[in-house]
């Protein structure tokens, strides 16, 4: 086994008992040190705080426990204000700005930014910016090939 999934073996059920999820992990050499990189995320948004919480436990744990015998600096991140979202998830981010790109466009348009406003199993209104008026966008689930956070502007 190698290190990366020795450490995600040992961190993943710590980092879920606080309630996220362990998004990705790699141990590596950067510029000459070593750095074990954790990123977690979460159905709601991540703060500083979270991050504290996490990395906190995290480097308690891996005191107890000390799978690596070098120096390394842990980081601990989220995937950010922008953060990709799983399309079968969608329904948990009603009321947020979200970015959708779609399969097939809608008024000429694949990709569209705006108010999540609702989720059901066969479709999402999404409240967009037409020219100087909002709009409700009825779009077909099915059609929505990948979402994103968004930061309105």
């Amino acid at each position: 086994m190698n290190i990366d999934n020795k450490l995600k073996e040992i961190i993943n059920e710590r980092v879920m008992a606080l309630g996220y999820e362990l998004y990705e992990l790699s141990y590596k050499k950067e510029n000459g040190d070593n750095v074990l990189h954790v990123i977690v995320d979460a159905d709601k948004s991540i703060n500083i705080d979270d991050i504290e919480i996490v990395s906190n436990e995290v480097s308690k744990l891996l005191d107890e426990l000390d799978p690596i015998k070098e120096n390394y600096f842990l980081d601990v991140s989220s995937l950010g204000a922008e953060k990709p979202i799983d399309v079968a998830k969608l329904d948990k981010y009603q009321g947020s700005y979200v970015a959708i790109h779609l399969s097939n466009p809608y008024k000429g348009e694949n990709n569209l930014e705006g108010e999540l406003l609702s989720v059901t199993q066969d479709e999402v209104i999404l409240k967009i910016r037409n020219k100087s008026r909002y709009i409700d966008a009825k779009l077909k689930r099915n059609e929505i090939d990948r979402a994103r956070l968004a930061i309105k502007f």
